[in-house]
């Protein structure tokens, strides 16, 4: 079954768009934990200290993140795709998050993965001063 979810990020889509794909921004977003990001089509990316894999297959700045994605316990092959929209809201963005393709076993926990080790983070970054 699909994951899908909407946050509300308190900040702009572009900086948003920055915070998924610049690898700088998305390791102090996650604590320090190493990500390495091609913001390519095409390009991949390692993730929080290359538990993740992902491949970027559609990037359209500042509204769209499409990549295939997969965590590192998973089944040899198996790749899962997640897409994020970035909507303009009143300063802030709406993100829309829907993910399909992964393990049976493992929707529980990225369904709260994604809160925990993607949107509270962000949004901490972005209330920063």
């Amino acid at each position: 079954m699909p994951i899908h979810q909407e946050v509300t990020i308190n900040a702009l889509p572009a900086d948003v768009y920055d915070a998924l794909l610049d690898s700088e921004t998305f390791t102090r977003m996650t604590g320090g934990r190493d990500a390495r990001i091609s913001p390519e089509i095409g390009g991949e990316a390692a993730l929080f200290d290359g538990a993740i894999q992902a491949r970027n297959l559609e990037l359209v700045p500042g509204t769209r993140v499409v990549q295939s994605w997969r965590a590192g316990n998973w089944p040899d092959g198996v790749h899962s795709v997640v897409r994020f929209e970035l909507v303009e809201d009143g300063g802030k963005t709406k993100l829309v998050f829907d993910q399909t393709g992964y393990p049976d076993d493992a929707e529980s926990h990225l369904a709260d993965g994604w809160h925990k080790m993607y949107w509270a983070p962000m949004n901490a970054l972005f209330d920063q001063p």
